[in-house]
């Protein structure tokens, strides 16, 4: 009896910290070198991502594309939301449709973690690029030049993907390891045991260059 007691005593607490946003609209969002406008996507209602025109000379870099969420500050827990990704129009070559979730954002935006999904490489024709699917870096000292260069293949990998399709993530974190969950999935798509940014923080929706995304349903549990 007194089993079952603890076991729904804290079950409760992991229900009574959890938020839900719908993100249906912008408002509550804080956003930094992106716009953000009320959408409904292949039969879902959320918010549309994308970046904001920078003025000439602008220094800012591509890795704060963020729409920050005004929460608590984050450390420990799990973070779920659907999303989805594509290419831009008059995206360049390069562009991936970059979608995904950073967190631990620094109160200054000087440093960060995210996973993201490159959704055009799920079924390219091409291998090496499927086993860059799915990747992890850390802002500003381990971008993914950095990480693919130093340690292939440790922080990426394949994961099945369509372009412009809502797809489900969950990112686990605690302490210094992370997990990220794609599609609903038991097992872990990707496995970090040695997460750069172990302070506490704020968490954003995130888009890399040239990047048309769409966001619903977040989550965040501690």
């Amino acid at each position: 009896m007194m089993y079952r007691t603890l076991f729904l005593t804290t079950a409760l607490v992991w229900t009574a910290t959890a938020q839900t946003f719908p993100l249906t609209s912008p408002d509550g969002l804080k956003l930094v070198n992106v716009q953000a406008a009320s959408a409904e996507f292949k039969g879902k209602k959320g918010i549309r991502v994308t970046e904001a025109a920078r003025k000439e000379g602008a220094s800012g870099r591509t890795e704060e594309n963020l729409a920050i969420l005004t929460t608590p500050d984050f450390q420990d827990g799990v973070l779920e939301v659907e999303v989805a990704g594509q290419p831009g129009g008059g995206a360049g070559g390069g562009a991936r449709g970059f979608v995904g979730v950073a967190f631990r954002i620094a109160s200054d935006r000087s440093k960060f973690d995210v996973f993201y999904l490159r959704p055009t490489n799920g079924r390219a024709e091409d291998q090496v690029r499927r086993n860059h699917s799915a990747q992890y870096v850390s802002f500003p000292d381990w971008p993914w030049q950095r990480l693919r260069k130093e340690f292939p293949e440790k922080y990426e990998t394949y994961v099945d993907l369509v372009p412009g399709e809502w797809t489900k993530v969950k990112i686990e974190v605690r302490g210094a390891k992370a997990r990220l969950y794609v599609h609903g999935n038991a097992q872990p798509t990707l496995l970090i045991d040695d997460v750069k940014t172990l302070s506490k923080g704020q968490v954003a929706l995130w888009i890399g260059p040239g990047t048309d995304a769409h966001f619903t349903n977040l989550k965040i549990s501690k």
